[in-house]
């Protein structure tokens, strides 16, 4: 019997994230079958929302396996990840490679400053 591999989603988590615009997408996709979702942060453990919830990632940017499905929430915090090297780095990277690429609010800016809007 052959096993194909997890479809492969990774959830952006940064410091003042909107919990919800994270949350919701995660309830959604955690229940695709055959899925394997990541909350991916600068590193692992707790990042804390814009509401002050700590929210825990699963991955790191370098510990993160090539994405299915990048998705970008939104936030406050989206404002300084804009000028983050790593975090763009990191969408540029799993963008160029993933069969999809999706945000929430303002997590489209993100993409937009990581150059994924190009042709949209």
């Amino acid at each position: 019997m052959t096993t194909s591999p997890p479809f492969q989603i990774g959830l952006l988590l940064y410091p003042g994230v909107t919990q919800l615009d994270l949350t919701g997408p995660y309830e959604l996709f955690a229940r695709i079958p055959g899925a394997r979702v990541d909350t991916v942060g600068k590193q692992l453990g707790p990042v804390r929302a814009d509401s002050g919830l700590e929210l825990v990632a699963s991955a790191s940017y370098a510990t993160c396996p090539p994405l299915d499905l990048v998705f970008v929430p939104g936030g406050y915090g989206q404002i300084a990840q804009m000028e983050d090297a790593e975090t763009l780095a990191f969408l540029r990277h799993h963008g160029a490679h993933a069969r999809w690429v999706a945000s929430v609010c303002t997590g489209a800016l993100l993409l937009g400053a990581a150059g994924l809007l190009r042709g949209y």
